[in-house]
């Protein structure tokens, strides 16, 4: 029973580092009705900003030790982003309001692949690492209740506070703050919502800015366990079948979302994979998201859409 147990919690915390990506998808789909296919190389981006202002940073000022270069990286990868996103809305999406869905997803098929290569000139396209001080080492929990204990990585659960202490400030951000109400209403009418004086370009310019900020914790997170390298903007894009689970419009859907493929697809490794082989995890969730657009295509708390003709 203990290695089931292992498996389900190092599901629960990976499906949170899932969650914080599709939060990105879900904030933009709701605020400009953009599928952004770009918040994978978004979260590539940010990462390699982190990881190379961590670096210059001490040879610029002369800092020593860890966490105030990290501090003062993390900062300016934040500042980086925000400029990334708000020359996004003014150079692209400023100019295709009342486009096509086809053409704003061809235009963040575009900013991804431009994020992707400018990152890439900018920052280098070595493999860098990020130290943030989360311990690495294992420990071992309940050994009195299952025999040898339940090995816990120290370092996944740091990165699943992390992840699920933003899910929260978020969720409690459009909820109780007046932006918030701002933006949920922008997502339910944009005519409405700039009828009563709502600034279209400037709450997309703090949706898309929200976005970045996501996309830096989570590079920042995942560059810490594996390394930043541009596998990473593959992995984000894992977020797109939770987004389809959990429903593009929901952000509870996209914290379901996430828990349930983290666990799926950890124990699919563990079940199918002895009988089906190993790369499990690479297919799992978009065979996930498959099964849900046949059976409920709106995903576990989508909206259904009726059209009347």
């Amino acid at each position: 029973m203990g290695p089931y147990i292992e498996t389900i919690i190092g599901g629960l915390m990976s499906g949170m580092l899932y969650s914080l990506v599709a939060l990105g998808f879900v904030l933009i789909f709701k605020a400009s009705g953009v599928f952004n296919f770009a918040q994978g190389a978004m979260v590539l981006f940010a990462a390699l900003a982190m990881a190379r202002f961590a670096e210059w940073i001490p040879q610029w000022t002369g800092l020593e030790g860890k966490w105030l270069p990290n501090i003062l990286a993390f900062i300016a990868a934040l500042i980086v982003m925000i400029a990334v996103a708000w020359v996004i809305e003014k150079l692209v999406l400023g100019k295709l309001v009342n486009q096509e869905g086809v053409t704003l997803l061809m235009a963040t098929l575009g900013v991804s692949y431009f994020l992707d290569g400018f990152g890439q000139t900018i920052f280098g396209s070595s493999i860098y690492k990020i130290d943030v001080g989360m311990p690495k080492d294992p420990i071992f929990l309940f050994q009195s209740t299952f025999q040898g204990g339940l090995l816990i990585n120290k370092e996944d659960v740091f990165a699943a506070v992390i992840a699920a202490g933003l899910v929260a400030t978020l969720a409690a951000f459009f909820q109780y703050t007046s932006t918030g109400r701002a933006l949920r209403a922008v997502a339910d009418d944009h005519q409405a919502a700039q009828s009563i004086g709502i600034p279209l370009n400037r709450i997309w310019v703090i949706v898309w800015s929200v976005a970045g900020f996501v996309a830096l914790v989570a590079g920042m997170i995942w560059g810490s366990k594996l390394g930043v390298q541009f596998s990473l903007s593959v992995l984000a894009l894992k977020a797109l079948p939770l987004v389809i689970l959990g429903g593009l419009t929901s952000v509870p859907g996209a914290i379901v979302g996430g828990l349930i493929l983290g666990v799926g697809e950890k124990l699919a490794e563990v079940f199918l994979g002895p009988m089906l082989g190993g790369g499990i995890e690479i297919w799992f969730a978009y065979v996930l998201a498959l099964g849900f657009l046949l059976i409920r295509p709106q995903g576990l708390f989508g909206e259904k859409i009726i059209d009347r003709v």
